[in-house]
This record gives C-alpha cells, structure tokens and sequence, in this order.
C-alpha cells in the first residue's frame, strides 16, 4: 500500500493569501468610494455649519439661483419627532419663518426659500429654536 502525504500546510502562507485578499479588498473599497466622492456645490455657493447650544447642528447654505438667492437651512438633532421654530434674515430683516418637525430616520429638518438678490454683499442670517428643550441655533453667512 502506497501512502502518499500532501505537503504541511504552513501558516505563514494562510496569513500570506488572507493579507491579499484583505489588500485587494481595501483596495477595490478605496477606489469604489473614491468613484462616489463627495457631492458638489454649485458655483457661488457658500456653507457654513455649527453646533447648537445644546446637542444638534445646524448648517446653512446660499447661493445664486435664477437672479434670487436660494438659501437652505437644516438643523440635525438626531432626535425624530421635535418641534422647532426657525427664521431666515436676509441683511437684518426677517425674510421667511415657519416651524418644522425633525424625521425619522435622521432626526433633523430642512427648508429651503428664495431671497431677493440686492446689489452688493447679501448677509443671510438663519435661527432656529427648540421651545421644548430651549435649544438654539444660529449661523450666518455672507455672498
């Protein structure tokens, strides 16, 4: 009877294939994120973000639409269900308010509305407020 054996295996060559794979994963991970990148604003736009005076963040966004500004504010408490009371200023003077509930899945809200585009820099103001916690939320930015 003729007995043959296979070679031992060795361990390093295990940890040697199971490293490729791992390089050659990260590797095609890298390059599909990479393809995906990051959303892009349009030209002229300006984004600015903060934190509340609590837990949430805010992020404010403007910029140049069809001869109007079109300004975005979005508060994100990671809490579904809130009721806040939000304004935009648009050099000092209140341009638009409302009030918003944040949403599931995120918890946050957003609004978008057009501002009229005067001649010279345009400074937009946006608060919003949480009655129930007493949280805050301002930022501004400048076009």
């Amino acid at each position: 009877m003729t007995s043959t054996t296979s070679p031992p295996s060795s361990p390093a060559r295990g940890r040697c294939t199971t490293f490729y794979r791992l390089g050659a994963g990260a590797v095609a991970l890298g390059l599909a994120v990479g393809l995906a990148g990051p959303v892009q604003a349009k030209d002229g736009d300006v984004t600015r973000t903060g934190s509340c005076s609590k837990a949430a963040h805010w992020k404010l966004k403007a910029g140049p639409r069809d001869g109007r500004i079109e300004v975005e504010g979005e508060v994100d408490s990671n809490v579904a269900g809130q009721k806040w009371s939000w304004r935009i200023l648009h050099n000092g003077n209140v341009s638009a308010k409302g009030a918003a509930t944040t949403s599931a899945p995120s918890g946050s809200f957003s609004v978008v509305r057009k501002v009229v585009n005067v001649a010279g820099k345009d400074t937009i103001g946006w608060r919003a407020t949480n009655p129930a916690s007493g949280e805050t939320c301002r930022g501004s930015l400048t076009l």
